[in-house]
């Protein structure tokens, strides 16, 4: 569910950000909303990628996780009969 939000701004903030919102054709409250939405994304994949980091990491120093994956092994394309 939306809540609305309450903002101060700068006059020069706020002027720069009607302009560019004008300039697109829509309103000053959209488009902060678009630049807003478009920021919690990219934190979000910045979160996401930082685990995958950290994930990685751990399986690259971690004895029984090589192990895990030596013994799972890479899948092949061969039937086994």
């Amino acid at each position: 569910m939306a809540a609305p939000l309450s903002i101060r701004l700068d006059d020069d903030v706020l002027g720069t950000l009607d302009g560019a919102a004008k300039a697109r054709g829509i309103g000053l409250a959209t488009y902060l909303r678009e630049l807003a939405t478009a920021e919690a994304r990219r934190i979000r994949r910045e979160r996401i990628r930082e685990q995958s980091r950290q994930v990685a990491e751990y399986l690259a120093t971690s004895p029984e996780a090589r192990q895990f994956y030596e013994d799972w092994g890479t899948p092949t394309a061969r039937v086994e009969p």
